[in-house]
């Protein structure tokens, strides 16, 4: 037997000892973001870390960007559990960490267990404590548990992966990769978003100027594996590192939950880049921003200082930064330039993210100067003409506001047309089939009104046409599926305006007459409020019009969208 086997043997032994040991002790089952974070304490990705900050680093990492050995490191990085699991573990316990099918992934040591302050933390790694000015605080206050746990990490097996296996390398296998290459300097770029050929030439230019070859490290994420967005990802940087000359290019994905931190976002970056035998790092001026890719919003951080702190720390965390620079194609050239070369007399030309969306939208000729047609053929697979992809049509308004009408006429309608399965989800029908347990309280509506969004999500994601004709008495639960289905295919949400009287009028159940006189608690309209959609694209008002023409307004934007031909 070799050294490699005697090893495996080794490490396969401990693991199975482990698991036994690991049968008398409680075990926490991790979300995608603490999964993410788990697989790269184990992996090494987030040396020097060997397992979870306790509160004395945490604390010297919020302050300083260092842990209380004076090692440069910007994130804190703690296992966040419930108050009702923190108050059953203590200092020196053992928990065993599990993925969500509770296979046992690691074992940790507990030790330290404390509640952290939010809005300071906030106000440390991303500069404010308003959630509504900056998402990451958002996702810190509302989808990050209320304790902090700390301790060292003993790993039994990484979390399980069944997509593009074979470019999801380790540390210890990019250090290899490299190696067997006769790579000595690499230059690594971190990205999630869709890349053309102006970041090729970007990606040349900078390799050229440092002279290293190039680790391009994709994030893969965290809606994966029922988000078709991550395949067309990864299937679209394959194409992308052919344009590039032999051994001159990697690929491998990076399993990383972002927090969308700036330039604490960059520096981390960085030195997860270095663990992964990177010798220089490519930053832009807005690295990190949780904006960067929004062109409805400006940045968050101003430019250039992720670029600046991660200089100021390069020599310390032992990568060079290298500072990215926009290229833009020059028309009278018939190539691609630096933008700081670009004089006014030069025919400058480009395509926003939001055009490119548009073309592929509506099924129109993307430029071989922009991207690759390798690329584009990707990108037409998984975002079809909006004359092909599916749709929700979610019809809210007061009950005898006409949404059930509306939504059998549209139903019949397009059934007509025969070029799209469609599926009827009536407030009356789910309430019976989907969520027959669930009372009238607000909690309870929401959830009812989530359920609803959630099938109308899947039946969009697959091609079809949702009709959902509930109450949908409160925005957040609106909103809720207009953010869940719009990443599945088209949203248009119809606000039946019809009158309150109007619709007393129409009660041919004697509802309204029953609340009034108190026999029906919280009904809506008369007991508990409703409030109107303030984002809703169409607003029918059908005691001025027959059902036959309120549908007719829904098909006429439907044809101006490009949703039906």
């Amino acid at each position: 037997m070799n050294d490699y086997s005697e090893s495996l043997l080794v490490h396969f032994r401990r693991s199975e000892a482990l698991k036994q040991e690991a049968i008398g002790f409680p075990s926490f089952d991790l979300n995608l973001r603490q999964l993410c974070d788990l697989e790269l304490l184990l992996n090494r990705a987030f040396y020097p870390l060997d397992g979870y900050l306790d509160q004395a680093d945490y604390q010297s990492v919020l302050s300083q960007m260092r842990l209380t050995d004076n090692t440069v490191w910007p994130m804190p990085i703690c296992l966040d559990v419930t108050g009702k699991i923190a108050n059953t573990l203590k200092t020196g316990a053992k928990l065993g960490l599990n993925d969500q099918e509770g296979f046992l992934l690691a074992i940790l040591t507990i030790s330290d267990i404390w509640q952290p302050d939010k809005k300071m933390e906030a106000a440390a790694i991303f500069g404010t404590a308003d959630a509504k000015l900056h998402p990451g605080v958002k996702n810190l206050y509302e989808n990050t548990n209320e304790w902090y746990v700390g301790g060292t990490l003993e790993g039994i097996s990484l979390p399980i992966h069944y997509d593009f296996k074979e470019i999801r390398l380790s540390p210890a296998e990019t250090h290899r990769r490299f190696s067997l290459n006769g790579w000595r300097h690499v230059i690594g770029f971190h990205t999630d978003a869709y890349l053309h050929c102006a970041h090729k030439e970007m990606i040349l230019k900078a390799a050229r100027d440092a002279g290293a070859n190039i680790f391009l490290q994709p994030v893969a994420g965290l809606d994966h594996p029922g988000n078709l967005d991550h395949y067309t990802h990864v299937r679209c940087y394959q194409e992308f590192i052919k344009k590039f000359p032999r051994n001159m290019i990697s690929l491998g994905l990076l399993p990383l939950a972002s927090r969308g931190a700036g330039p604490r976002e960059a520096l981390w970056q960085a030195i997860i880049k270095r663990n992964f035998g990177c010798t220089h790092f490519l930053v832009a001026d807005d690295h990190g921003d949780p904006f960067a890719s929004h062109l409805d919003k400006d940045n968050f951080y101003l430019a250039g200082v992720a670029q600046k702190l991660v200089k100021q720390y390069e020599d310390e965390i032992g990568i060079k930064m290298v500072a990215e620079e926009k290229m833009v194609y020059v028309e009278d050239q018939a190539q691609y330039v630096p933008l700081k070369e670009v004089s006014n007399d030069m025919g400058m030309k480009t395509i926003s993210s939001s055009e490119l969306q548009r073309r592929l939208e509506n099924g129109l000729e993307i430029p071989d100067w922009f991207s690759y047609p390798e690329v584009v053929s990707e990108l037409r697979r998984a975002f079809p003409p909006r004359s092909k992809q599916g749709f929700t049509i979610f019809i809210t308004g007061l009950s005898g506001s006409g949404k059930s009408t509306l939504a059998k006429v549209l139903m019949v309608k397009f059934l007509e047309m025969r070029d799209r399965p469609v599926t009827l989800l009536d407030g009356d029908i789910v309430r019976k089939n989907l969520s027959s347990e669930l009372s009238f309280s607000k909690e309870h509506r929401n959830l009812n009104i989530t359920r609803i969004g959630f099938v109308a999500s899947e039946i969009t994601k697959n091609g079809g046409i949702a009709l959902c004709a509930p109450i949908a008495p409160y925005e957040e639960s609106r909103q809720a599926n207009r953010e869940l289905i719009s990443k599945c295919g088209g949203y248009i949400e119809v606000y039946m305006a019809t009158p309150l009287e109007v619709c007393e009028q129409r009660d041919r159940k004697g509802l309204y007459a029953k609340a009034r006189a108190g026999k029906i608690p919280g009904f809506t309209g008369v007991s508990d409020p409703y409030t109107p959609p303030s984002t809703a694209e169409i607003t029918i008002d059908t005691s001025e019009m027959t059902p036959a023409e309120a549908a007719q307004e829904v098909l006429l934007y439907l044809e101006e969208q490009g949703y039906i031909r």
